[in-house]
This record gives C-alpha cells, structure tokens and sequence, in this order.
C-alpha cells in the first residue's frame, strides 16, 4: 500500500492524479444534476471539412476525428484518457521505476513512462469509444418533433432553463435527449414529465412535470 501512494503521488504520476481528483469532482457534480456531461463537447463539422474549409473545424477535433475519439460527448472521451493513462503510469511506476538506479534515468523514465501511457490510453479509449457511439445518437428534427406530447422520464437530479437530460421509450428502445423546465418546477431523477415542445435551434425539449 505505501509504494502504491508513493507511486501515485510522485513523479509521473501525480501529475494525472490531480487531473483525476478534477475528473472525479466533475462526476460528482454531473450525478446530482449540477452540470450536465454532453454540454461540453467538440462538435465536428464534416460538411466543413469535404468542402475544404479549413477555417470551419479546429485543430484539435481534426486530431479527435483521427483518432477515433469522437461520436460520444468530450468530457467522456477526457475522462477515460485521464483514467486509463493514470492507471498504466501509476502501475509502471509503482513496478518499473524502483528498479532504477540514480535520480535523472528515474525522471527520464518516468518522462518516457507518461508518454507512452498517454499513447496506449488514446487507442484504448478509441477502442471503448467506438460502441458508445450509439447511445449518443442525434436524431433528425422529423423524429425529434414525433415525441412531442408523450411522456419522459428525467435522469438528472434537477431539470432547470440550462440543462437537463430525460428518457424517452419509443418502440421499445428508450431515447436519451436533452430538456429543459422553466424554474422553479418539481422535477428531479427518476420523476414524469410531458414534452411540450422541440426547439430545433437548439436541439433540446421544453417539458413540464405530469399532472
């Protein structure tokens, strides 16, 4: 256990630790509905792209489209790098870094340690990526409209005018769409509520708690 904490706190690895403790507070705050996790992401502008505008998509969604990290909001992608490359450093460093002689090849190790675990963590969340895709489907404004009227279950703690995430079963599959409520309203995890109202501009619907 102390070569563990001593492995986890100490060069390289502390530097993913910290960034894991921001990834866990952000998943703390997502589960009691303060923010909602596919607000934050990269959108990537293919149409831009087979036009030949560059000027349209930034450099940083041109590498995630390359390397197969998207189709699933951002901050998912974001944090299975920070845990899969902290698990990889942590266990390198807890298991290769002690047989070292010497400070300097230590953090030259190390160095090479943290890079090579952030490249093996890319093709590994590309890999847990790619069947999360279709959990995070957009739907067309025909079939968006079609739902208008029926009944959804809310899945974020709160539902307020920013964000709010509800469930939707239509033919048997369940649809994961964003909503909305005018506050202050009754609506928490788990409670009913009536689709009123699909806004295209925005992608989200306008709901209100059943009678």
């Amino acid at each position: 256990m102390g070569s563990f904490m001593a492995a986890a706190f100490s060069y390289p690895t502390a530097i993913l630790s910290a960034l894991l403790l921001v990834v866990v507070f952000y998943w703390l705050l997502a589960l009691v509905g303060l923010v909602d996790f596919e607000t934050s992401g990269i959108e990537i502008d293919t149409d831009a792209q087979l036009d030949g505008d560059a000027g349209d998509i930034s450099v940083l969604a041109s590498y995630i489209l390359a390397m197969g990290l998207n189709g699933v909001p951002f901050s998912i992608v974001v944090s299975l790098l920070i845990l899969i490359s902290w698990t990889l450093t942590c266990t390198a460093a807890e298991w290769l870094l002690p047989l070292l002689p010497g400070k300097l090849p230590g953090l030259l190790a190390g160095t090479l340690i943290l890079l090579l675990s952030l490249a093996l963590a890319i093709v590994l969340t590309a890999r847990i990526v790619h069947p999360l895709r279709k959990l995070f489907v957009s739907h067309n404004a025909v079939s968006n409209a079609s739902i208008v009227g029926q009944s959804c279950r809310i899945l974020t703690g709160s539902v307020t005018e920013k964000f709010g995430r509800a469930e939707v079963a239509t033919n048997g599959a369940s649809i994961n769409i964003r909503v909305w409520a005018a506050t202050p309203n009754t609506l928490g995890k788990g409670a009913s509520a009536r689709i009123l109202e699909y806004e295209a501009d925005t992608g989200r619907y306008q709901v209100a708690a059943e009678p």
